[in-house]
């Protein structure tokens, strides 16, 4: 079986640099490009574990800002006191409740690495798709504040189209972007959300 060297490249980048995983290196490239996130900010990040995201949030917010981590697997504990981890299902879990917790009244910045495990079966991985979609636009929709950013991954299904075609509806901006630690031959993009009216 032969490997993709990209991939491993980031695969071996993430163990030696100390992230969680290869998809720090997407969200570092976005944020280079589009300083998505800024210090101070409030950012929930959904799908997080097990927590490559997260570390890269946190430098980009620095000591100040605010993190909550969602996944329905186990999050392994990262050490800074602004990282607050919570165990549930997207589709499911009672934000407000969380953010009351928090004492947050709404994020500036939601990023989300969810996927459903995919089947190779189009109609099911995209009827999987399409419910964490919903999931996430119904958050944005609640409890992101206005102006603020949403950066979602996705994949090219037939649906894709009508995704963005609905986030062009509750932002200024929407980008399509594939990272350059995106496997090649996955259809894995992430939809870029700017400026939420």
């Amino acid at each position: 079986m032969r490997h993709n060297c990209r991939s491993d490249h980031f695969f071996r980048r993430a163990k030696k640099e100390g992230y969680r995983s290869r998809s720090a290196y997407k969200l570092k490239e976005i944020q280079k490009r589009f300083q998505l996130i800024r210090r101070g900010d409030r950012v929930l990040d959904l799908g997080s574990s097990p927590g490559g995201f997260l570390q890269v949030i946190r430098e980009a917010v620095g000591e100040k800002g605010v993190i909550v981590g969602v996944d329905l697997m186990p999050i392994p504990p990262l050490p800074y006191g602004n990282i607050h981890l919570y165990r549930g299902d997207v589709r499911t879990i009672d934000m407000g409740s969380i953010m009351a917790k928090e004492g947050i009244q709404a994020f500036d910045v939601m990023t989300s690495d969810l996927s459903p495990n995919l089947s190779g079966i189009t109609e099911v991985d995209e009827k999987r798709t399409l419910e964490f979609f919903e999931s996430c636009k119904e958050i944005a929709r609640d409890h992101l504040r206005a102006g603020g950013h949403l950066l979602f991954k996705t994949f090219f299904f037939p649906s894709f189209k009508s995704m963005k075609k609905q986030m062009e509806g509750l932002f200024e901006r929407c980008l399509v972007i594939k990272p350059q630690a995106s496997k090649k031959e996955s259809s894995e993009v992430y939809l870029l959300c700017l400026n939420k009216r």
